[in-house]
């Protein structure tokens, strides 16, 4: 699929990386990748979705780390963690080499997707009712602890 552009919007091809990872390892991971990148998304940088904690299933077979077991795991506090990289294949290695060295698995679950990405192409809509800046959102008022500086 090509990109394309509309009044407002600017779709660019993008590469959409999706982790699995223990909540306890996300912190860990966002600090690796953005050692590398900063992902940025026009006027924000650090952007990434983690999604709430499910349940993950595996059964460990011979060749796993701990040994293999008999009963199927099932680990709880396991997140999904979204961000998108720019289309460069050797950047795009980096990440997955620099995620495989901080994540606690030994088959860490990473996907990689070629997909089209919104970049806002830069329009005054600062009037507009239904940004965040012109709402009252207590999201907006919310502490969030800060990354460890990159460099």
């Amino acid at each position: 699929m090509e990109g394309f552009e509309t009044r407002s919007v600017r779709m660019e091809r993008l590469c959409l990386l999706t982790l699995q990872a223990p909540a306890e390892d996300l912190d860990r991971i966002m600090a690796a990748v953005l050692a590398i990148t900063p992902l940025a998304m026009g006027s924000y940088d650090s952007n990434a979705y983690q999604s709430a904690a499910g349940v993950e299933w595996y059964h460990p077979l011979e060749g796993a780390a701990a040994g293999a077991e008999q009963a199927i795991r099932k680990r709880p506090g396991v997140g999904e963690f979204v961000f998108e990289l720019p289309d460069d294949q050797a950047l795009i290695e980096r990440v997955v080499e620099a995620i495989f060295q901080v994540h606690s698995y030994q088959e860490p679950v990473i996907r990689l997707q070629s997909i089209l990405g919104s970049r806002s192409r830069g329009l005054d809509d600062s009037a507009n009712p239904h940004r965040w800046w012109n709402t009252t959102g207590d999201w907006k008022k919310t502490d969030t602890a800060p990354m460890a500086p990159r460099g």
